[in-house]
């Protein structure tokens, strides 16, 4: 039996000679926010219906909060909240009366489903929407709604697959401050996404598939350690930059350099701690030197360097 709250094993799904998940191996404890990310197509869907019970694997073991998957399905469905990349609202049923619906279908006690559907209303910041059709919200207040419904039973765990999609910035916004709160209440949230900024500043482990392979699945904390190790300097020049970006690539601190915006995006071998040589060589070679600066590495600069050569 599992001690982590969310543990796959070597989770594979396979369509004929197609693999959509394959060895997938996964644990994340109470109160992690794991970010999933992958392009559309990359088996995060998939990994996400079978960790629900809602696909069988073809290979593999999973657990949630000690439940096997395959022996426990209904026990997992009690602790699981899962809320799909896309759902539909009943037209003919107002804010407050849908979820009151998927109350009882969880069997809650009627005493208790008006109660706990407006304490969920208002975690998700709806309660002014309680008596309007749920088909006339927006998508960003029917997202919520969305994550209200798989919250009225309290579930420990929750699966949450591209709850940001289609959104405006605002209701993305909105989106991961409802994350923040619910990772204070202490839910293990497993939160997939294809672009990786709407992730980056409330998970603390991140996961990146991609052809239905984990290839990366560590901490934050840890991937950022690792990554100040790789020093990036921004160059801005006065002169040719396509003889900069030669002259350049050609030195031995140097791993990489490339143009991106007018800028020279250089980066260094290993962990160089002194670069200060590059400048004297620009400049002796006649260029000119409007910027001269090392990159603040954010999570997104830093698995672009740590899958380059594995990610598509």
């Amino acid at each position: 039996m599992s001690s982590h709250v969310i543990q796959a094993l070597g989770l594979t799904k396979k369509y004929g000679n197609f693999y959509a998940v394959q060895s997938l191996d996964l644990a994340l404890d109470e109160g992690d926010v794991f970010g999933f990310i992958g392009p559309n197509g990359a088996g995060k869907t998939t990994t996400m219906r079978m960790l629900a019970t809602l696909l069988d694997p073809t290979s593999g073991e999973a657990y949630i909060c000690g439940n096997s998957i395959y022996e426990q399905p209904r026990e997992i469905r009690r602790l699981v909240g899962y809320m799909p990349d896309f759902f539909g609202v009943y037209d003919d049923m107002k804010v407050i009366e849908y979820l009151e619906f998927f109350a009882a279908t969880y069997r809650i006690p009627s005493e208790k489903r008006e109660d706990i559907c407006e304490k969920v209303l208002d975690l998700v910041d709806l309660t002014f929407k309680r008596d309007n059709m749920a088909n006339t919200l927006s998508r960003g207040q029917t997202q919520r709604l969305g994550l209200a419904r798989v919250l009225v039973h309290d579930p420990q765990v929750l699966l949450l697959d591209e709850p940001a999609s289609g959104l405006d910035p605002r209701a993305r916004i909105k989106i991961r401050e409802l994350i923040k709160r619910l990772q204070a209440m202490g839910k293990t949230i497993m939160v997939s996404s294809h672009i990786l900024p709407e992730l980056a500043d409330i998970c603390n482990k991140i996961g990146i598939i991609e052809r239905g392979e984990l290839i990366v699945n560590e901490k934050v904390s840890e991937v950022m350690q690792r990554i100040r190790q790789k020093s990036m300097l921004k160059i801005g020049l006065v002169g040719d930059l396509g003889a900069a970006v030669k002259l350049l690539a050609s030195h031995p601190l140097v791993q990489q350099v490339e143009e991106r915006n007018g800028l020279l995006a250089v980066s260094l071998v290993g962990d160089v701690a002194d670069y200060t040589e590059l400048p004297r060589v620009l400049i002796e070679a006649g260029f000119g030197l409007t910027l001269f600066q090392e990159e603040e590495m954010n999570l997104e600069t830093a698995f672009m360097l740590l899958t380059e050569g594995i990610s598509a």
